[in-house]
């Protein structure tokens, strides 16, 4: 008979099932603003839409499950890990999605022109943040291997290195947006002041990818610490 502990429902098959499925979606979303950025290039604004189209879909999905995960979770888990630290890190996924859903939308409702020169730039920055983004999902599913060794010296010393490498992309990502700002920055006196300040605003929200997986390096640092 099924239990009926919302304990049970919500982690029946390990502690951060749903973690790791939740992250797994705004990964999904965040990789998908590299179709959607060649066909902002290409200036393909009905195949953007439709990868935008997805972008939603999946945040969408990743939005239900944050729900499903606060709903559900007890006040009190017998667990190594406290309720409000899972809850900052469903916080901290979710803002992955949102973010290539803000991106997409701003980019195919105004159908940003990118100048030419910064089209390539522009696309291994992105290319930079969906990696952050994929490194911290790969180090949100080595949590539960963590939790099962009791926070053993070899996994530790995993996940360590898997947030070091966290540290490495989102210091990548700050470099190229300096690079990419400096480049705008040449281009502005030739460009319609309404869309470099657009433009400046998809560098910032770009940036924030790479941020924000690093943030999730962050949290589960201070698991490993507690």
């Amino acid at each position: 008979m099924p239990s009926s502990n919302p304990f049970s429902r919500l982690f029946a098959r390990s502690p951060f099932g749903r973690l790791q499925e939740h992250i797994a979606k705004a990964y999904a979303a965040s990789e998908q603003l590299q179709p959607f950025m060649a066909a902002v290039l290409a200036n393909n604004w009905e195949e953007a839409a439709q990868v935008r189209e997805v972008i939603c879909q999946l945040e969408h999905e990743a939005d239900d499950l944050k729900k499903e995960i606060r709903r559900n979770l007890p006040n009190s888990l017998f667990m190594p890990v406290s309720r409000s630290d899972l809850l900052e890190l469903v916080s901290l996924q979710d803002k992955l999605a949102n973010r290539a859903k803000d991106i997409s939308g701003l980019m195919l409702g105004r159908q940003m022109q990118i100048p030419d020169p910064l089209a390539e730039p522009l696309l291994r920055f992105v290319r930079t943040g969906i990696k952050a983004v994929e490194q911290a999902q790969q180090t949100i599913n080595e949590i539960e291997e963590l939790l099962e060794s009791g926070f053993g010296r070899q996994v530790t010393e995993l996940l360590t290195g898997m947030i070091d490498k966290l540290d490495q992309l989102e210091h990548e990502a700050d470099e190229q947006e300096i690079l990419i700002r400096a480049q705008l920055f040449s281009l502005e006196k030739d460009l319609p002041p309404v869309d470099v300040m657009f433009l400046y605003r998809i560098i910032d929200w770009i940036g924030e990818l790479s941020d924000r997986a690093q943030r999730v390096g962050g949290r589960l640092q201070i698991l490993m610490a507690r």
